[in-house]
């Protein structure tokens, strides 16, 4: 399994969901609505998820921890791509 693409939307709410991503896979499959989060440990990612009670469930993810790390590294290293061209555009504005 190889991910082939990965686009990020931004979010501007000045809450603690930074962006969201989606994320294809062998340029076949493409799961939307993972999350970019700001923790107070840092910056994560929450898999798409739907409310069950009070709880949230995820609707899909990873089973392997190594696939998880697989996809967070290429979700975070597009999102620093992307904050690093906005600062360059506000620069340039």
């Amino acid at each position: 399994m190889n991910i082939t693409d990965v686009r990020i939307r931004t979010m501007d709410n000045g809450g603690k969901m930074k962006a969201v991503a989606s994320v294809t896979f062998d340029d076949e499959f493409v799961v939307h609505d993972i999350k970019i989060v700001e923790g107070e440990k840092g910056f994560f990612v929450a898999m798409p998820s739907k409310r069950v009670g009070d709880t949230f469930k995820d609707v899909a993810h990873p089973l392997l921890p190594e696939t998880r790390k697989k996809i967070s590294d290429a979700i975070f290293e597009r999102y620093k791509e992307f904050e690093a061209n906005a600062v360059v555009a506000d620069h340039l504005s």
